[in-house]
């Protein structure tokens, strides 16, 4: 995630803080200074620390539950909001996401469990109005943000836990399309509701409302993208006109290029037609910049592209595309030689062709389109 910062590493993922978070325990700490003193602002921090320390063990509860499916984790990043962990893909069988989703909360309950026996930490309900005060006991503070953690993440909508869990259960009763079409609905519902209550009570549960609804329409429309790709022929669903540059060729030439086309992404290929590498955009303006418009396309370009067969399927190039986070896919032929391309663009444009057409309707190399 951009604007990160990498903090450290933890059975090979990095932990990183988003620059939000920074600035947010600096708010946090200035805030409590100013109002009740530096006593109050160290322990506030403190407290902060702590807090997120256990977001950080939530996330590695989902990280090595993934890595026991096979599922790589490159990072963990913090945010106010949380922590988000990075999973290579998401897996699409019921009883590996069921695993993966509630193994964060687990890790929260035992977190607590741990503070109660181990540490004599007590629950007072009537504490909760006042959790962030330091005339609450530290571990008690701390055993009861891990009990809110597990009630808030389990919460049946998407991006949260619960949203992947309630999609697991669902799946084994019907298709993961169809169970994240449900979930989403489900998790939008939540999303209203929360909404409304905020209207009256807390206007930070509007925004969390907002993000919920519009993390379980991005969700809801990524598995009907990856739904649609599925069986189709990548040869048929590929961009063919496109331009292309050589490794030799001046950063200037490049610019050009991009003046003339409504590409972003250019692929780069040797004179036997085969992909070396792949100039983007703003790979183009920071050579413009440090380099001058002289430069070789070579020493701009990101070596190497990830290519797919143009005998296998479009699914294959969106798993990439997503997997990977490139902004290209190469569709090669059975010499090794470039013959088409897959971007994030293209795939939405075919999604917005399909929902375009009417129930029951066929195109290309989509099959009908299903009826409601």
């Amino acid at each position: 995630m951009s604007w990160s910062l990498t903090i450290g590493r933890i059975a090979g993922t990095d932990v990183r803080l988003h620059i939000t978070f920074i600035l947010f325990l600096a708010w946090i700490f200035g805030a409590n200074w100013a109002s009740a003193g530096p006593e109050q602002a160290w322990n506030t921090l403190a407290f902060m620390i702590l807090l997120f320390a256990c977001v950080v063990a939530h996330e590695f509860g989902h990280v090595f539950a993934a890595r026991y499916y096979g599922i790589a984790t490159p990072d963990v990043t913090l945010l106010p909001i949380g922590g988000l962990a990075r999973l290579e893909r998401i897996s699409e069988e019921p009883r590996e996401e069921f695993v993966i989703a509630i193994a964060g909360p687990l890790v929260n309950v035992v977190i607590a469990l741990v503070l109660v026996v181990f540490f004599g930490a007590k629950f007072d309900l009537g504490a909760w109005t006042t959790i962030d005060s330091s005339k609450v006991a530290m571990v008690d503070r701390l055993a009861m943000v891990n009990v809110f953690l597990v009630l808030f993440n389990l919460i049946p909508a998407f991006p949260m836990d619960g949203g992947r869990v309630l999609r697991a259960l669902l799946a084994t009763r019907m298709g993961y399309t169809r169970a994240t079409e449900v979930a989403a609905t489900i998790g939008q519902g939540f999303a209203f509701a929360l909404g409304f209550i905020g209207l009256f009570s807390n206007i930070m549960l509007i925004f969390i409302a907002i993000f919920v609804y519009l993390a379980a329409s991005s969700e809801a429309h990524f598995v009907a993208i990856r739904s649609m790709a599925n069986g189709v022929p990548v040869s048929a669903a590929m961009m063919t006109q496109y331009a292309t540059l050589t490794p030799t060729a001046d950063v200037e030439d490049a610019v050009q290029t991009l003046l003339r086309t409504s590409q972003s992404e250019f692929p780069v290929v040797d004179d036997a037609g085969k992909p070396v590498g792949l100039l983007a955009r703003a790979d183009i303006i920071r050579a413009l910049k440090e380099r001058g418009p002289d430069a070789r396309v070579a020493d701009a370009m990101t070596a190497g592209l990830l290519t797919v067969s143009y005998r296998q399927h479009l699914d294959d190039a969106f798993k990439l595309l997503q997997e990977k986070s490139v902004p290209a896919v190469g569709v090669i032929d059975a010499g090794g030689r470039l013959v088409g391309l897959v971007t994030s663009e293209t795939i939405g444009e075919m999604m917005m062709v399909r929902d375009a057409l009417p129930k029951g309707a066929t195109l290309g190399p989509w099959g009908p389109v299903p009826r409601t």
